[in-house]
């Protein structure tokens, strides 16, 4: 072996090898990221030539990248890279870079490896406009294939999947403002840095940098690909300036209709959801479940703590009969968890949800809002976990609310009641004692009148029904109540958190 190939050998050790130096690691994005929240914000030009910026869908979804093309392809090695081609609402590249035994090296923009089908612009004429995201593929399915498991693409958006699972919600870098009227500011990843794997490596690294008028951050990626898909986060964010809300670890999913909100026109599919709840675990030994709703104007409603152990949006139902859609699959769709790593201190989960008149837009967001929030110029560090989950979900030991369900039962005449029917499920239900005294109190907020209470077994599930019927005061305002089976003092159940919006 040459010096050279001897050297490069070193290198690409290093590189794999935790705690070993190499020639560019997260502290350099870090560097970057406090340099550049130092100067001025300077928005990203749009560059693109005029046929990638006026070019329509159908011709878009045409410009499709050549799996041959990709990076890795044929090292053997256990993932690759694919890239996304600018244009439409893909205005703004972002620079993708590899880290090696051989340095820190810029991945051009090559039109060879892109089949721009029925188009006839001349790819060749369009000079270097880089690429507007790229894909990670990992043999998660089977040995034989790699299937794409993370995505990043447009602002701060992500998304990854575990083992026979369907694209659905999406992570995000930060939120900020979001849900205020002053109106939202969208972050952006900026550049990237992906670590050449080991060959036998089940993990990939990959460092990012975030730019947006008031804030810098250096962000480092671990993907694990598996059943259930974790990806680990650290952050580094400095401010430029202060905000009204900053929301850390936000996820974005979609929720048309479901269970407790039939379809508004004739749909033969039953549900249309990415997810149907929040979940919460305040660390105080309290999980709390809110189903979700598409409300007729935006609703904000929040769960403060002070000992944060997670939450995350899930897709619980998993029945395809419930759907029945071949090609969105929703059943399919994953959950996400967010674990805290350390103490992320005193704040509030935030769960917001915009009114949407169909299932194209993500209209629900969740994110962390720390009750301090950093100061301009300042280094502020936290990283968590994120679990993309089908099967395997996170969630208590005790029982879980399984559906939620919202209308009249028969009536012989007309009055101007609701019913909610809430189903529990599993954990201590299927062994409680003969002596057990199970009851769900209600709460209810001043704007609701609680009528009529039922709790019964339900032999079909093997769970208990709670059964609520009630009244609402004021239509232009929202109504909310909790409930939870209890046996005695010791709690059986999550807590049943529901929110029905002002109509």
């Amino acid at each position: 072996m040459s010096s050279t190939n001897f050297l490069r050998a070193l290198l690409a050790m290093a590189l794999c090898l935790p705690g070993i130096a190499s020639a560019f690691g997260f502290e350099d994005v870090v560097a970057r990221a406090r340099k550049l929240s130092t100067q001025p914000y300077v928005a990203p030009q749009n560059n693109l030539p005029g046929p990638l910026r006026e070019i329509d869908y159908d011709a878009y979804r045409d410009i499709r990248f050549k799996p041959e093309k990709a990076l890795w392809r044929g090292a053997k090695l256990p993932f690759e890279l694919q890239f996304f081609h600018p244009g439409r609402q893909y205005q703004q590249s972002v620079t993708v870079n590899v880290i090696s035994a051989d340095g820190v090296r810029r991945l051009s923009y090559n039109p060879d490896s892109f089949d721009f089908g029925k188009n006839k612009f001349d790819p060749g004429s369009f000079g270097d406009v880089g690429y507007s995201g790229f894909r990670v593929h990992y043999p998660i399915n089977r040995p034989d294939f790699k299937d794409e498991v993370m995505v990043f693409r447009g602002a701060s958006y992500f998304r990854a999947l575990g083992k026979h699972q369907r694209y659905g919600l999406s992570g995000r870098g930060l939120a900020i403002d979001t849900g205020l009227i002053s109106g939202e500011e969208f972050p952006a990843f900026t550049e990237f840095w992906v670590v050449w794997p080991a060959p036998t490596s089940s993990s990939l690294e990959i460092y990012a940098l975030l730019d947006s008028p008031r804030a810098a951050g250096a962000y480092r990626f671990v993907l694990q690909p598996g059943v259930n898909t974790k990806v680990d986060v650290e952050v580094t964010l400095f401010m430029r300036d202060q905000v009204g809300k900053l929301g850390l670890a936000p996820l974005t999913s979609m929720y048309y209709y479901g269970e407790n909100q039939t379809s508004p026109f004739e749909d033969f599919r039953p549900e249309v959801h990415d997810s149907d709840g929040l979940l919460v675990d305040d660390g105080t030994g309290e999980w709390v479940w809110r189903p979700l709703t598409n409300p007729k104007r935006l609703v904000s409603t929040s769960f403060g703590t002070e000992t944060l152990r997670g939450f995350g949006l899930m897709q619980r139902d998993r029945d395809f009969t419930n759907y029945q859609d071949l090609e969105t699959r929703y059943d399919l769709r994953p959950s996400a968890w967010i674990t805290p790593k350390g103490d992320w201190g005193k704040g509030r989960v935030e769960l917001i949800m915009i009114p949407t008149k169909d299932e194209t837009n993500d209209n629900v967001v969740a994110f962390w809002v720390p009750a301090t929030q950093p100061k301009p110029g300042e280094a502020f560090q936290y990283a968590y976990r994120m679990s993309f989950e089908h099967d395997e979900l996170s969630g208590p030991e005790l029982a879980r609310v399984v559906q939620t369900r919202r209308g009249h039962g028969f009536r012989r005449e007309p009055d101007d009641s609701l019913r909610m029917v809430v189903d529990f499920v599993g954990g201590p239900l299927a062994n409680l004692a003969q002596a057990a005294k199970i009851d769900a109190p209600v709460w209810i907020n001043d704007n609701g009148e609680l009528m009529e209470k039922q709790l019964q077994p339900n032999p079909a599930t093997g769970g208990w029904r709670l059964n609520l019927r009630y009244r609402v005061k004021d239509s232009g305002k929202p109504v909310e109540m909790r409930a939870a089976l209890r046996d005695g003092d010791k709690p059986l159940s999550e807590t049943w958190s529901y929110l029905l919006p002002a109509q």
